[in-house]
């Protein structure tokens, strides 16, 4: 499984376990076709989204204008959390692929408006993780 599909099935999973309520494993194993074999690297994004999620849901909030996270739409939140998990805890991707990457699977779920969401919240994120690890 290339990185591509790991980052949407991951998103998948997230959006997955934030609408239902489900557990990773549950959520992953739903995710995935029949032929597919789960990765590393995808296992990597659901749990380190999961885990970190309070530190993410932050950052998100801090760079929201005029909305919470609650209003979020959960595609859109899915996509954040995980882009922002990759960015932030993950040292051998650049930013800028994660970030492109992000903007493409929001365009493909939610199209061109949830891009520019997703592009404007990463952008004013991204500002603030390097501040925090320069700190």
């Amino acid at each position: 499984m290339n990185r591509r599909l790991a980052r949407l099935r991951a998103a998948q999973a997230l959006y997955q376990m934030d609408i239902a309520d489900t557990d990773a494993e549950t959520a992953l194993h739903s995710v995935l076709d029949d032929e597919e074999v789960s990765s590393p690297f995808l296992h990597e994004l659901v749990e380190g989204t999961v885990k970190h999620k309070p530190d993410l849901d932050r950052i998100i909030s801090a760079n929201l204008q005029g909305w919470t996270i609650d209003r979020m739409g959960h595609v859109d939140r899915a996509i954040a959390r995980m882009a922002l998990y990759e960015m932030k805890f993950i040292d051998d991707i650049p930013m800028n692929v994660t970030f492109n990457e992000a903007i493409e699977l929001a365009k493909a779920f939610g199209g061109e408006e949830s891009g520019r969401f997703i592009n404007g919240v990463l952008s004013k994120s991204v500002e603030m993780i390097n501040k925090e690890k320069s700190e």
